[in-house]
């Protein structure tokens, strides 16, 4: 074993020297490649300085902008913050000066708004009244026409208005003037006219003792001589003078006769006389009767006026009654009086006076929804 060992031990001997050289070629080819790689990084080192370099100046052009920019905000910024406050302010007076126009409108429209219902409640009040006044008044005179004209003059009245809320007025006016037309109504003014004709016309009445033909259609001086003269003559058969004289002397006769008639017509007269009291009557008397029967018309005319037709028609009637009694009923004054009462009382009826209650009604609703 002792023996073995001398001779292994060169031959290690002999194999280790090679290992050197292999470590030194190694160990070469290791700083080649690091100066390589030192090289390559101080290279990259540069290239990432002279970078960084550029990106610091880059940097601080764009921070220097940026400051810049920054400043330019600020300043615009100061300044809309400036304009904004200025802005706020003028919109604060605005608001303010709006607010004003806003209460002085609102006050404006009630204003107006009460001025014109102030107005509407005027013009209702006072067609309310008219209407009112125009009904005593027709009452009084017993003529629808001023009813119908005061109902005319406030329907035109609301159409100048203009106003919608009087629109149902307007057609109870309408309604109130149809019913006041078709009703039968008496003409209370026209009939008393009538009776004051009448009572200027009692004078001229003659009464039934009257002598002569008052009132009667008298034929004038000579008519009956000129009736003789017009009577038809026989024409003359014979041509003789005995025809002649007849003729003559049957137109002579008949002269004669009618001369005759016409003074015995003056000197009698043969009349038919129902109420004998009526010749008895002496002139004064006759004047008290005319005086009685004007008092009798003059109170049928008030009781008319008053709107008693049943009064006024009785008067009427005893007027009528005296004139036929104590008057002489053929003569043409007579029996025109005699007319004109039988009309006067066929007139009067005692038919009352329609009333505008729907126009009144309306208006106290449109009043009342002031």
């Amino acid at each position: 074993m002792s023996a073995e060992s001398p001779t292994s031990s060169p031959q290690v001997a002999d194999e280790r020297p090679p290992a050197p050289r292999a470590s030194a070629g190694a160990g070469g080819a290791l700083l080649m490649l690091t100066l390589v790689v030192a090289l390559v990084a101080l290279l990259m080192s540069g290239i990432l300085w002279q970078k960084l370099e550029q990106t610091q100046k880059e940097l601080a052009r764009q921070s220097a902008e940026s400051a810049s920019d920054a400043k330019d905000a600020r300043s615009v910024a100061t300044e809309t913050e400036s304009q904004f406050q200025e802005l706020q302010a003028r919109l604060s007076v605005a608001e303010v000066r709006l607010s004003e126009v806003s209460l002085q409108r609102s006050q404006l429209e009630e204003l107006m708004v009460s001025v014109s219902r102030s107005r509407d409640d005027h013009l209702v009040q006072e067609l309310e009244s008219t209407l009112k006044l125009a009904q005593q008044q027709a009452q009084l005179t017993g003529s629808a026409q001023l009813l119908i004209s005061a109902l005319q003059s406030a329907d035109n009245r609301i159409s100048r208005a203009v106003q919608p809320r009087l629109n149902p007025v307007q057609r109870a006016i309408a309604r109130d003037i149809e019913r006041i037309k078709g009703a039968a109504l008496t003409d209370i003014p026209a009939l008393a006219n009538r009776l004051d004709e009448l009572i200027k016309v009692v004078d001229e009445l003659p009464m039934a003792n009257a002598v002569g033909a008052l009132g009667r259609p008298v034929p004038p001086a000579g008519a009956a001589r000129r009736e003789a003269a017009d009577l038809p003559t026989e024409p003359a058969m014979d041509p003789g003078w005995w025809a002649r004289v007849r003729h003559t002397a049957e137109v002579l006769w008949a002269r004669v006769w009618a001369d005759v008639r016409e003074e015995a017509s003056d000197l009698l007269r043969v009349t038919r006389i129902d109420q004998p009291e009526a010749l008895l009557l002496a002139p004064e008397q006759a004047f008290m009767l005319r005086q009685n029967l004007k008092m009798q018309l003059l109170n049928a005319r008030l009781a008319l006026l008053a709107r008693q037709i049943p009064q006024a028609q009785a008067d009427v009637l005893t007027a009528s009654a005296a004139v036929r009694r104590y008057f002489d009923e053929e003569a043409a004054p007579t029996r025109h009086v005699l007319k004109a009462l039988a009309q006067v009382q066929s007139e009067m009826t005692s038919t009352d006076l329609p009333r505008p209650t729907e126009t009144l009604a309306a208006l106290a609703t449109a009043a009342g929804g002031r």
